[in-house]
C-alpha cells in the first residue's frame, strides 16, 4: 500500500517512521531542496511526545541536544530589579517528562530514525490531487497513492488543495510571534533573558550545543496586521514597530534586523477545522489542527497525532475510510483541549496590563520559592491547564504489519 506524504518538518518523519513500521511503502515530498535548516527555535516535547519518541529508539539523542536552559532573569517594564524565575521547576510543574529542543534538531533526529526506509523527494510539491490518490508533482512525473497526508503546517499546501484556501478555516488570537538568529553576546549558559512588558515580550535564549542565541518575540493586536506571510521586509518593520523604546537590549537585538539573520514571523493562528480527512487525503500536525504557534503545545500534539495515524492506519488494515474516522475520533478531543489551551497561554505569556505583567512576574516568581513536590502536586489538579498536555494517553498499537503493494 502506497502512501505519500507532504512535509518533512515534524509529522512528516515521525509518520513516515510509524507507517513503515507498520509494512506500508512511504513516499514523502518536501518543498524545500534539504532538510531544513533555517535557524529554527525551541519546542517541548510533553511526555506523550517523549513516549513515542523513546519508542522510535531516538529519545537518548533528543535529550543529549536538550537546550539546558534552566532559569530567567525577567526585567518588566518600568521595575527597578528584575524577577529571577527557576524555569526547572516550572517545567516541573506542567509535565512530569519534558524536553526542550531545537526545532531543527529534532526534525533531523526524526528523519534520521527512518531516513533508510522512505523515499524523500526533495525539492518539490503536490500540484493536484484526484479523489482516486493521482497524484502531480512540480517536478516529478504522475504518481497514483492510496493515501495522501499532508504534513506540511499551519500554511498547508495540501490542505489548500483538497479543502481550499484558509479564510474560514483560521482563527487569529490575538498575537504574533517573531523568532531572530544573532550572536551569543551575553554567554547565555542555561539562561534567558527577558523582557516584559503590556502586550508585549521579548527574550533571548541559547542551547547548551550552540554558538548562536535565539531572540523570540511575543506582542498583542486586537486585529490582524496587513502583511503576506512570505513578506519578510514587511514582516522586519512590524516588528520594529512594535517593540520600539521597550529596553536597549531589545534595541540591539532588533538592529541584527539589518543583517542576513535568519527570521521567522507569523501571526498566532488556530485550525478551526472539525474535520481534517477527505477522500483518500487526510492532514496530521499544524496541517489539519494547529492550536496556535508558541502557545499549544503543538510540536507534541503534531508527534502524538502522526503516530495515531499511523496506527490506525495500520489496525484499519489500510482501509482509510475506517481509519480516518477513528484517528479523528482518538485526535478529536485533545485538539479542542489544545485550542482552549491556547487561548489562555496567549493571554498568559502575553499580559494585556501593568497588573498582567506584574501578575505573571509575581506567579513566577513564587513557583520558584516553592518546593518542586507542591508545585507538581498543585499542578496536577488541573489537568485541563498546566497539565493538560501530560493527561493526552498514548494508545498501544499491536497489529500485524500490511504487506506493501
Amino acid at each position: 500500500m502506497r502512501i505519500l506524504v507532504q512535509g518533512a518538518s515534524i509529522a512528516g518523519p515521525v509518520l513516515a517512521y510509524w507507517l513503515t513500521r507498520y509494512g506500508f511503502d512511504v513516499t514523502v515530498v518536501e518543498r524545500a531542496p534539504a532538510l531544513r535548516k533555517t535557524g529554527g527555535h525551541a519546542v517541548d516535547l510533553f511526555r506523550p511526545a517523549m513516549d513515542i519518541t523513546e519508542r522510535m529508539g531516538v529519545l537518548p539523542r533528543v535529550e543529549a541536544l536538550a537546550t539546558g536552559t534552566t532559569r530567567m532573569t525577567l526585567h518588566r517594564e518600568g521595575a527597578r530589579r528584575p524577577t529571577r524565575v527557576d524555569l526547572a521547576k516550572l517545567f516541573q510543574a506542567t509535565s512530569d517528562r519534558h524536553v526542550e529542543v531545537m526545532r531543527d534538531d529534532l526534525s533531523e533526529i526524526y528523519y534520521d530514525a527512518g531516513r533508510d526506509d522512505v523515499e524523500y523527494l526533495f525539492g518539490d510539491s503536490i500540484t493536484a490531487i484526484s479523489p482516486d490518490g493521482s497524484v502531480t508533482f512540480d517536478h516529478a512525473a504522475s504518481r497514483k497513492f492510496d493515501v495522501v497526508v499532508g504534513a506540511d503546517g499551519l500554511h498547508s499546501n495540501v490542505r489548500r488543495l483538497v479543502f481550499g484556501e484558509e479564510a474560514g478555516q483560521t482563527r487569529f488570537i490575538g498575537a504574533y510571534l517573531a523568532v531572530l538568529s544573532l550572536p551569543d553576546t551575553l554567554g547565555l549558559d542555561g539562561e534567558t533573558v527577558a523582557h516584559l512588558g503590556a502586550g508585549r515580550t521579548a527574550a533571548i535564549y541559547s542551547a547548551r550545543h550552540m554558538d548562536e542565541a535565539r531572540a523570540v518575540f511575543l506582542f498583542r493586536r486586537d486585529e490582524p496586521l496587513d502583511y503576506h506571510h512570505r513578506d519578510v521586509a514587511r514582516q522586519k518593520l512590524l516588528l520594529r514597530e512594535a517593540f520600539a523604546g521597550m529596553h536597549p537590549q531589545v534595541d540591539g537585538w532588533l538592529a541584527e534586523l539589518a543583517g542576513e539573520r535568519t527570521f521567522y514571523f507569523d501571526s498566532i493562528t488556530q485550525l478551526q477545522r472539525d474535520t481534517w480527512s477527505r477522500d483518500r487525503v487526510t492532514l496530521v500536525g499544524d496541517a489539519g489542527y494547529c492550536p496556535g504557534p508558541a502557545v499549544g503545545g503543538s510540536t507534541s500534539l503534531a508527534v502524538l497525532g502522526a503516530y495515531v495515524l499511523a496506527g490506525e492506519l495500520a489496525a484499519a488494515g489500510g482501509d482509510h475510510t475506517r481509519a480516518f474516522a477513528a484517528y479523528e475520533r482518538e485526535m478529536g478531543d485533545l485538539v479542542r483541549k489544545s485550542r482552549a489551551f491556547a487561548l489562555g497561554a496567549a493571554r498568559s505569556l502575553i499580559p494585556g496590563s501593568r497588573a498582567g505583567v506584574w501578575a505573571l512576574a509575581r506567579g513566577g516568581q513564587l513557583v520558584s520559592a516553592l518546593p518542586a513536590g507542591l508545585t507538581r502536586a498543585i499542578a496536577k489538579l488541573n489537568t485541563g491547564g498546566v497539565r493538560m498536555h501530560d493527561s493526552m494517553t498514548v494508545k498501544d498499537y499491536a497489529v500485524t504489519p500490511v504487506v506493501s503493494g
